[in-house]
């Protein structure tokens, strides 16, 4: 049975899609077969693994307006053992099409749970918002992880975010975990990082990872090749810290 992981924080620029291209290839390095979901219109998780969103026949978009299945929509085995569900902008459409339309909370979890069972893990990618994309995301997910991007501003919304997740819970899917916080963009010659890890760590009565992910510049320019982290600098500070989340996220679920 696989499990499905949402990667969330209606905050931009925290990491989360990082997170959700590194999280995932590490976990496919390890040998574990992963969907990645992307969910955000942005479609930077597409681009970041290397795939032309503006020149996919079918994406998330078209599946959650009912025009394809979803084993159209996956792009299999982008890397080994990695498989991808594509986006772009028309995703952010999908928001005023699915007005009116009955249980459109649940359109992803529906579809989700025809190829569940072929994975190790499904990780979804969601948009920085609290939309009703994030919250498909949230009723599709066993599991949430948070990244918070270790900067002054840290805690500020994380709150908004845990209520919601509490509500899709309570509401629409009681299975619902925050599986835990990530700490992203870590600079260790900045006091501030420090003070920020440890102020988070007093205030949030949830799950922290161990691992710590650096600001690194071999992280930020994978992207742009269209390479995770593992490929493009396989013995990069950013790389070693993703496998060990990737461990931490193995031994969560054992």
């Amino acid at each position: 049975m696989g499990r499905t992981i949402a990667i969330a924080n209606q905050k931009g620029g925290v990491g989360k899609t990082t997170t959700a291209i590194n999280l995932s290839a590490a976990l496919a390095e390890k040998g574990k077969k992963v969907l990645t979901i992307d969910l955000d219109p942005q479609g930077n998780t597409t681009s970041g693994l290397g795939v032309d969103k503006n020149k996919c026949k079918y994406t998330i978009y078209e599946l959650m307006l009912d025009e394809c299945s979803i084993k159209q929509c996956i792009r299999s085995n982008v890397y080994d053992n990695l498989y991808l569900l594509p986006s772009n902008v028309n995703l952010a459409a999908a928001e005023i099409e699915l007005i009116g339309i009955k249980d459109k909370e649940y359109i992803l979890r529906k579809e989700v749970e025809w190829i569940k069972d072929d994975y190790d893990y499904i990780i979804i990618d969601c948009p920085p918002s609290l939309n009703m994309l994030t919250v498909n995301a949230m009723t599709t997910a066993d599991t949430v992880i948070v990244p918070i991007q270790c900067e002054y501003y840290a805690l500020e919304g994380l709150s908004q975010l845990l209520h919601t997740i509490h509500l899709v819970k309570e509401r629409l899917n009681p299975q619902l975990e925050v599986e835990g916080v990530v700490f992203t963009m870590y600079d260790a010659r900045t006091n501030l990082s420090l003070q920020v890890v440890e102020n988070v760590k007093n205030h949030l009565h949830q799950q922290i990872y161990k691992t710590i992910i650096p600001r690194n510049v071999k992280l930020a320019e994978a992207p742009s090749y269209g390479l995770p982290i593992t490929i493009y600098d396989s013995k990069s500070a950013g790389a070693e810290s993703y496998r060990q989340l990737a461990d931490e996220v193995i031994h969560y679920h054992q």
